[in-house]
């Protein structure tokens, strides 16, 4: 009985935060925002690609940060004056629908064009959690381990966009950057893969283009 409890409350919960969640997008499409869920684990690369989109961008920026401690990354982005909202998770391992809601209250909407949320660093809490956002951004390292995507098949499901980064010391590191492009393809054949260095700039414009492409698809 208990069990039966526990997936009764959970479902409600999915349920509520989708609710949410279809709100929020509803409120960044009156005002014309693009909405970005950035994912990845601890050390992928997340806060170091959302600053190069924020220099390479002709559009205006604006991030809300998610952490279980958002100051750090938050004061990364405020040094490009740009909207910055930073959300606090405590003990929470992901991002929901209620506190992205409170943190679009707190954005300045009619100043920005692309809202980029980066989710807290992990593969798989942040996976049922439906935030609102319009593209959902997976960013890997090839220093987690070439088996990270088979290891992870969830998130790489639901993804539009997986960035593959540090291809530069994928032999240093003994992993193999193709076999996670394939593991990523077996998993959604439909999925747009770029390999990418951040550090060299490799892949940069690629994924530049990747994030407008889905853009105007949408319209």
């Amino acid at each position: 009985m208990h069990k039966i409890a526990d997936v009764e409350i959970q479902h409600d919960i999915m349920v509520a935060n989708k609710k949410l969640a279809q709100r929020n997008q509803r409120i960044l499409d009156k005002a014309n925002v693009f909405s970005v869920d950035v994912l990845g684990a601890i050390g992928s690369g997340k806060t170091s690609l959302i600053e190069l989109l924020i220099k390479k961008s002709d559009e205006k920026i604006g991030v809300i940060a998610g952490d279980v401690i958002s100051k750090f990354d938050a004061g990364r982005f405020q040094q490009y004056n740009i909207p910055v909202v930073g959300l606090n998770t405590g003990k929470e391992c992901h991002l929901d629908a209620h506190l992205v809601e409170h943190a679009i209250e707190d954005m300045p909407l009619d100043e920005i064009d692309t809202l980029y949320i980066e989710n807290v660093g992990n593969l798989i809490c942040p996976v049922d959690f439906d935030l609102g956002s319009h593209m959902r951004m997976v960013v890997i390292s090839v220093s987690e381990g070439d088996d990270t995507v088979e290891k992870h098949p969830l998130i790489f499901k639901d993804a539009d966009l997986v960035v593959i980064n540090k291809i530069d010391i994928a032999d240093a590191v003994g992993a193999d950057a193709e076999k996670m492009v394939n593991d990523a393809k077996y998993l959604n054949p439909d999925v747009k893969i770029i390999k990418s260095s951040l550090k060299t700039g490799e892949g940069l414009n690629e994924i530049i283009e990747a994030i407008k492409d889905f853009r105007n698809n949408l319209c």
